[in-house]
Order: C-alpha cells, then structure tokens, then sequence
C-alpha cells in the first residue's frame, strides 16, 4: 500500500507484479520460521556500542599498517593462513568476531568451523595478534563467556 501511495501506479500488471512478490516473500518467512524454531536473545544495543569504539579503532590501526606495507617493497609481506580458537567467545557470537577479524585490513576470516576459525594475513603478526586474543577478549567480556 505504501509504495502504491508512493508511485502512483494502479496498472493491473504492476500490481499483479507487486502482489506476487509479497506473496513470495510471506511464503519464504513463514517456512523460514518454521525451520528455524531457535531462540533468540534480545539485547539493548548498549553491547555494540561498547564493542564499536575498539572494532573501529582496530580498523584504523590495521589501515595505517596495511597503507605501510603497501609503501614498502614486497619483502615486508609475510602472508600466513592460521586456524585461530575462538573458545572464550560465545557460539552465537563467532561470526560478530570472524566478522570483525575480516573488516580489520589485512586479515580475513576465511572459515569457522566448532571453535576454531581459520584466518588468512598478510602478515604473520597479524596472527600473532589474534592468537594473543584481545579482540576474542573484549567480545568475551561484552557478550559473556561461552557456555
């Protein structure tokens, strides 16, 4: 109805064409639903704004190095593939942190698998960072530790 207000067309095609297609959308939620019978936690939103300063400052940090050895000469790049454990961060919160591993420059989380995660850098520190766990840490300490 909105977009019909909108738009202003009322030829029956366009309408048949719209009709359908909130008709397939309504199927495909409604099996959707009944596949996915899990719960979902509810939050207040104030776990993301405590955890949106640190990514964002992880992405400026990883920027400026990424820029460095972009200026350099070929030699500085140390590509590493990794597989990096995620045991302290909650199972429904593993993607929020393959995620952030991949928005950071230069690393990209490349599968999750249980509680392992397996993350390509172009440099070996890099890994090193994400193995000392600080970013595993802080998603810990918002969304609580794994149950």
């Amino acid at each position: 109805m909105f977009w019909l207000l909108l738009s202003g067309y009322i030829q029956p095609l366009m309408l048949g064409f719209g009709a359908a297609s909130v008709a397939v959308v309504l199927v495909i939620l409604k099996r959707m639903d009944d596949i996915d019978k899990e719960t979902q936690q509810n939050g207040t939103g104030l776990q993301i704004i405590r955890y949106l300063p640190f990514l964002i400052g992880q992405i400026i940090r990883s920027s400026i190095q990424v820029t460095q050895l972009i200026w350099r000469s070929p030699v500085t790049l140390t590509p590493a593939l990794a597989k990096v454990k995620t045991k302290h961060v909650p199972r429904h919160k593993r993607v929020l942190y393959a995620n952030s591993i991949t928005l950071t420059p230069g690393t990209l989380a490349v599968d999750l698998v249980d509680d392992e995660l397996t993350v390509h850098a172009l440099q070996e520190s890099s890994i090193d960072e994400l193995t000392e766990g600080e970013m595993e840490k802080k998603i810990a300490s918002i969304w609580g530790k794994n149950k």
